[in-house]
């Protein structure tokens, strides 16, 4: 991980709270800009959205950090390769949101990213822990292959997450905040601070992507430019704490803050070929969109959506933090990956879960307004 060059730790804090404002300031800008030149997600076919929704919102967000950490005195030798590797990603991000450039393009420049950050950035896992109680499983030789293929899967799985207003964003600020309390705990406060910048632009676009009571729906959404590079920062950072002399966390932690994209896009994949499909199929068969096949409100599935992510992400860092054998927690993952796969799979189940779900809480609101309209009036 880079080093702070001996800032004294009030300094630190500025680096989030200028990335936050930052963005929030900059956004309405790019929609303007991403409206000008026809940088927009049109509605129709599997969309959802009646209007054309600026693809923007990576564009700003990694900008935004790149510039903050270097004005924070980021070591630029330790972090070069990552930030040549965000350009990249973000260019054929923005070519594809533009031109829908062949997949097997974007698929080279994924993993020529992954390769910067992993060679050029020695962010390579070289063993994979104590997986499965026979002491740290060594990768020796496909470090590097092992490495970069998971660093393309991760970027991949966030991509294909992003089906929701806020979704994509809001795991990685869950997957972020995990990393951020590892981080204090452990007292490493330089990585701690470098991930609060990234974590405090995604934030500042989420007020706008994310609804709330202030936004009924997304005013920008992140693009692939954005989906794809979230995926690829998420990688830098875990492996980064991940790497010994002194690991802030173990790699079977990593693999619980990660589970919900990566076990879904496993999920996906298999469908996909049991239907004889491609295993990149588009479709709108992901974990998020049976919340809304559901009948449950966007916000209200992403909101449910996030607090699984999150407790899946404590389930891996309170697991270690206690003592829990590792190899249970391996065990327990193996078990959620392939329970995953056998529900989206046929997920008529989940659906069926949900709807009851819906329909109780609708029963409620319907109980609750019946008694409101019932009251004597005062006065």
């Amino acid at each position: 991980m880079g080093q702070y060059f001996g800032l004294p730790f009030l300094d630190f804090i500025w680096p989030p709270i200028v990335a936050f404002f930052a963005v929030i300031a900059l956004v309405p800008l790019a929609r303007k800009w991403a409206r000008y030149f026809g940088l927009t997600d049109k509605p129709g076919g599997r969309k959802d959205h009646a209007d054309e929704v600026p693809l923007v919102g990576g564009l700003v967000i990694f900008p935004v950090f790149m510039i903050v950490s270097i004005f924070a005195g980021i070591h630029f030798a330790s972090y070069w390769p990552l930030f040549v590797a965000i350009s990249l990603l973000l260019g054929a991000g923005a070519l594809d949101d533009q031109f829908h450039i062949n997949p097997w393009i974007k698929f080279f420049v994924q993993f020529v990213a992954a390769a910067l950050i992993v060679i050029g950035g020695e962010a390579r896992l070289y063993h994979l822990g104590d997986l499965f109680g026979t002491g740290p499983l060594g990768l020796g030789w496909m470090s590097i292959p092992f490495s970069v293929v998971a660093v393309v899967l991760l970027i991949n799985a966030v991509n294909l997450m992003d089906g929701l207003d806020g979704l994509a964003g809001g795991f990685s600020t869950v997957a972020l905040g995990w990393l951020m309390i590892a981080c204090g705990v452990a007292g490493h406060w330089p990585p701690f601070f470098t991930i609060a910048t990234m974590f405090a632009a995604i934030v500042g676009f989420l007020f706008y992507n994310m609804r709330h009571p202030l936004r009924e729906r997304a005013a920008i959404f992140l693009g692939d430019a954005g989906s794809m590079t979230l995926g690829l920062v998420l990688a830098w950072f875990c492996i980064g704490l991940a790497q010994d002399p002194d690991p802030t966390l173990v790699p079977i932690t990593i693999a619980w803050i990660l589970a919900l994209p990566i076990i879904d896009a496993c999920g996906q994949f298999y469908r996909r070929v049991k239907e004889g499909k491609h295993p990149f199929y588009p479709d709108r068969g992901h974990f998020h969109h049976h919340f809304v096949h559901a009948g449950i409100a966007v916000g209200e599935s992403t909101f449910m959506i996030l607090v699984w992510a999150f407790i899946l992400g404590g389930i891996g860092y309170a697991g270690i933090y206690y003592g829990v054998y590792p190899p249970i927690l391996t065990l327990l993952w193996i078990v959620l990956l392939f329970s995953h796969m056998a529900l989206m799979y046929k997920p008529s189940r989940l659906i069926r879960a949900l709807q009851g779900y819906q329909g109780r809480k609708d029963r409620k609101r319907a109980l609750k307004e019946a008694a409101r309209s019932t009251k004597p009036h005062q006065g």
